[in-house]
């Protein structure tokens, strides 16, 4: 990572959740919009998000006042397609310790359905909250991820619904 304004534990650790997705260069678009050779394409938010660089993730973005990061991930092919939403989901949090789960439902993404997760945990002793959604499309499965400390979580929940929502591809 390069330097920047200090971040918080919670949000220095995003990086360690996201080594649980794939490796692949990151492209953002002068005009707000990330395309993935995977196929697919995503609406970049502004108001102080800033795209990183990533060795874990197809696309990372974080914002430091308040703290926190999201990140989107295509696996193409493999067992993933096999596997259930929930156990995909499940496996996007797996570095978190003193796991509660807040929040499981189903969203709609893209028309299809989306596994939907909202944890409270533990990662490098710092508390952090996640939000997890997964999809899956014709040839790849879909990871987007929303990470901050508890008591900034609230306010970055509809930009990351916006990020997710914005997904056009993989049909």
């Amino acid at each position: 990572m390069r330097r920047r304004a200090a971040a918080t534990p919670a949000v220095r650790s995003l990086a360690a959740l996201l080594l649980v997705a794939g490796c692949a260069a990151t492209r953002a678009a002068d005009d707000g919009t990330f395309r993935s050779p995977k196929g697919y394409q995503l609406g970049l938010p502004r108001d102080g998000w800033r795209v990183e660089r990533s060795a874990g993730a197809d696309l990372e973005l974080a914002r430091s006042e308040p703290p926190a990061g999201m990140l989107a991930d295509a696996t193409c092919g493999g067992r993933e397609m096999d596997r259930s939403l929930p156990v995909l989901t499940r496996h996007l949090t797996f570095g978190l310790t003193d796991r509660q789960t807040v929040e499981s439902d189903t969203w709609t993404v893209a028309g299809r359905p989306a596994s939907h997760q909202i944890v409270k945990g533990r990662r490098d002793g710092a508390e952090v909250t996640v939000e997890a959604v997964v999809m899956k499309g014709d040839r790849c499965v879909h990871d987007f991820l929303y990470v901050a400390p508890p008591g900034e979580f609230e306010a970055g929940r509809r930009v990351f619904r916006l990020f997710v929502e914005s997904f056009v591809g993989d049909r």
